[in-house]
């Protein structure tokens, strides 16, 4: 989260350049694909960034859905069309998780696109159905080695960020549960709920309206320090000391952009992630707006890469 400095600072910025929109050198409206159905919370992420970035680009944007395969589809036609600032892809936490995962990827995920903004990213969630006799992480361990009772942790996806944290979880601290993959979130909320399963991973929306009326139990936060929509609750490195997870949603071009569209794109972004609207719609869905470089994003993404790598190392998960 930005502190009021780094909030003054991205908002001078932003007004500096709020008073001559920077054009694109295009006739046709920009393309922002993204890996997702519509109505989701990547959706709405790229439907905001996109309203947000059209007045400075003084450019109509188009958002087109292409689910499927974890987000490869819509990468794949952005990694395609080199060159082209008209095509662009809201990227997620997939996008660095993939190489890890998949073999024979279609594309280079950082040679064949250009970084243009982090755009915001989620904290997660660690949260428990209502009869599971625990209050937080400590007396959910204590819990899981006493009873010796097989618990069971749904993922909203095979090589989801929340598979991914659940395995990383399981891994520092030697308690172990079944994973149970779904395809997305909903269905395994509705387990979740119903007892079918015994605990979830996810981001703060999904499951916010649940820990409120006390049908689930929220145990820990992935971040590293507490968050204000949960300040009772504890983060995981607490007692797994440097535990950090949060998924994320970056914008990235296809390679081989010329510098002065990839600037006009990152100043673009910017400019949108600073915005009242945005920054409304994004924390009212519990992310939190970024706004980076593109070479702040290059080396974010390098670092994901690399630790997603490990992880999956250390683990053995696999797509199968």
């Amino acid at each position: 989260m930005l502190n009021r400095r780094q909030w003054l600072t991205l908002m001078a910025a932003a007004a500096a350049t709020a008073s001559a929109p920077a054009v694109l050198a295009q006739s046709r409206p920009t393309r922002l694909l993204v890996g997702a159905t519509p109505g989701g919370g990547t959706d709405l992420v790229a439907r905001t960034l996109a309203m947000t970035m059209e007045k400075p680009l003084a450019s109509t944007i188009v958002v087109e859905n292409r689910p499927g395969a974890a987000g490869n589809i819509a990468a794949s036609s952005v990694a395609a069309a080199r060159g082209d600032s008209s095509s662009l892809l809201l990227a997620y936490t997939s996008h660095a998780i993939n190489p890890s995962m998949m073999k024979n990827l279609p594309f280079d995920p950082m040679a064949d696109f250009t970084p243009i903004s982090l755009v915001a990213s989620s904290p997660l969630l660690l949260v428990a159905n209502g009869q599971l006799p625990v209050t937080d992480l400590p007396t959910l361990l204590e819990y899981a080695e006493r009873s010796g009772r097989q618990l069971s942790i749904g993922i909203a996806g095979l090589g989801s960020a929340n598979q991914l944290a659940a395995e990383l979880l399981q891994y520092r601290t030697g308690m172990r549960a079944v994973s149970v993959p779904y395809k997305g979130a909903a269905p395994a909320m509705q387990d979740l709920l119903g007892g079918q399963i015994d605990l979830m991973i996810s981001n703060l929306t999904t499951v916010r309206a649940f820990t409120a009326t006390g049908q689930l139990k929220p145990l820990a936060v992935t971040t590293e320090q507490s968050i204000p929509e949960y300040p009772g609750v504890r983060p995981v490195a607490d007692v797994v000391p440097d535990f950090q997870f949060s998924s994320w949603y970056g914008l990235l071009g296809p390679a081989g952009l010329d510098a002065a569209a990839a600037a006009t794109l990152e100043t673009a972004a910017r400019q949108a992630a600073a915005s009242p609207v945005l920054r409304e719609r994004l924390a009212h869905e519990g992310l939190r707006p970024v706004g980076s470089t593109g070479a702040e994003f290059r080396d974010f993404l390098q670092s994901e890469m690399a630790r997603f790598a490990q992880v999956v190392k250390l683990t053995g998960i696999s797509m199968g």
